[in-house]
């Protein structure tokens, strides 16, 4: 897919400020640093459409990046970043869950995780409410660049293998370094928009 004129919307704390235009929504979620910026910019051949930091846990707030006007990209503000006060964290799980729990035009979960690390006691936490969500979801390898080539579908087949044994969930690798992976995953995304 090429998307012409990405363009940053809104960000958002409450469902008032949702966009109210009825478009689908692809949900990034993941932990502060594994990469949905980078996600965004590089599936839309962008280097500063949504902002990237050295210092994880900067997104505060629902991103939402409208798609040549036909479908957005949510970035979530990232979980298991431990600078953020206990009551901040508190109060950004809360409009998450609102988010997630209250929106009518979520198409698509991509949920991102660290090809390199097995899934935190976070990033389980995460699956479950995604899986009870009952919305698609797609889980997305990030950071594949970090590791030999040749060893990437193992590492896949690995993540797969402890979040999800049953395999009725589509699994892939990613990276915004190496950019080999954006088509896969953009035919798997177009299947839900």
């Amino acid at each position: 897919m090429l998307i012409k004129n990405p363009e940053f919307k809104i960000s958002a704390v409450s469902p008032k400020q949702y966009p109210s235009d009825g478009l689908p929504q692809v949900v990034l979620v993941g932990k502060s640093n594994v990469g949905k910026s980078s996600f965004i910019n590089t599936m839309v051949n962008r280097k500063k459409l949504a902002r990237t930091s050295s210092e994880p846990g900067k997104t505060r707030q629902i991103n939402f990046y409208s798609m040549d006007n036909k479908f957005y990209f949510v970035d979530l503000p990232g979980y298991g970043y431990s600078k953020m006060s206990k009551k901040e964290q508190i109060i950004v799980g809360n409009f998450i869950e609102e988010y997630l729990t209250k929106s009518k035009n979520i198409a698509l979960i991509v949920f991102l995780i660290d090809i390199r690390h097995s899934p935190t006691e976070n990033d389980r936490l995460m699956y479950r409410y995604v899986i009870d969500s009952e919305r698609p979801c797609v889980i997305v390898a990030n950071k594949a660049d970090k590791i030999a080539i040749t060893k990437v579908d193992s590492y896949v087949e690995k993540l797969q293998q402890e979040l999800n044994p049953l395999k009725d969930l589509v699994f892939l690798p990613y990276s915004s370094e190496r950019r080999i992976y954006t088509e896969r995953l953009w035919e798997e995304i177009e299947k839900y928009i």
